[in-house]
């Protein structure tokens, strides 16, 4: 089989490579997500700033596990009262195996900040690295949208038709996929640093099962055929830093939507979300409250 040219082998060698790095900074992504979302908030912790902790398992059919979640109440708010709003909050890559939740200080601090604007918070366990999306090895985008959000809403006494998703990393390409399946289930959608290739080739291994996986998962294509039309009402939201690995991707997907990438400088990292939480759950907010 012919190698081509040597000027054809050099532009293969830099694609592989680039490739690489990105695979890299993915696995570094997931370890910092580790690092930074411990699974150690307990209920009246100082890092809750007074959140209810709740802790329960779904016993899923659709992966056939069961996978331990957790979720916040905000303070001043009683269940069984006032219908919050929900904000259903996906993990990076590696960031919720057993009891590793997807929720750390800062995080709650800027919760805490909305006051009695606050939404209610359920952090889905999504596996290792599931994507969120329908896959050989279960169905992980109905456990999100029929299991998990509805015992969410039960268990937390929340308001069903005031419900928004968003993610980090991994959970940020999980909630556009989730979203776009139940286009008039979500006020909202965020995706922060999410992840989001344009090549079936240049992806981290295990996110898809294979090429045809990534193209029935395609966002950008989607986007593209699509347009924003895919996501219905609501309010969308896209950013990441400056020196984010899957900067491309989000380029091209906020360009195919019509709407902003947000960015900011930093890296693929638990540093830089933690330093925009605060936008984050005030979009998140405003959404909710208008919709």
């Amino acid at each position: 089989m012919t190698q081509g040219t040597p000027a054809r082998r050099a532009t293969l060698r830099r694609r592989r490579l680039i490739a690489l790095f990105a695979v890299a900074l993915v696995v570094a992504g997931a370890w910092q997500i580790r690092r930074h979302w411990p699974g150690d908030v307990r209920t009246g912790s100082e890092a809750a700033h007074g959140a209810e902790i709740v802790r329960y398992d779904v016993r899923s059919r659709f992966v056939g596990r069961t996978l331990a979640q957790v979720a916040a109440i905000p303070r001043g708010v009683r269940r069984g009262g006032e219908r919050r709003q929900l904000l259903v909050f996906l993990h990076g890559r590696g960031g919720a195996e057993g009891e590793e939740s997807n929720a750390n200080g800062a995080f709650f601090a800027a919760l805490d900040r909305l006051g009695a604007r606050a939404p209610a918070v359920v952090f889905p366990n999504g596996g290792e690295s599931s994507y969120f999306h329908d896959r050989a090895d279960g169905r992980w985008a109905r456990y999100i949208l029929d299991e998990v959000i509805p015992q969410a809403i039960r268990r937390l006494g929340a308001d069903p038709k005031r419900v928004a998703i968003g993610g980090i990393s991994m959970g940020g390409f999980g909630a556009y996929s989730l979203a776009r399946l139940r286009p008039q289930r979500f006020c909202a959608v965020g995706g922060h640093s999410a992840a989001i290739w344009l090549r079936s080739g240049d992806t981290a291994a295990g996110a898809f099962d294979d090429a045809e996986d990534f193209a029935r998962n395609d966002l950008v294509t989607i986007a593209r055929s699509r347009g924003r039309a895919a996501w219905g009402d609501a309010r969308l939201w896209l950013d990441g830093g400056t020196k984010d690995p899957f900067r491309a991707g989000g380029e091209a997907f906020s360009s195919a939507l019509g709407i902003t990438l947000r960015q900011w400088p930093g890296e693929h990292e638990g540093a830089y979300w933690e330093k925009h939480f605060g936008s984050y759950l005030r979009f998140y907010a405003d959404a909710l409250d208008a919709c």
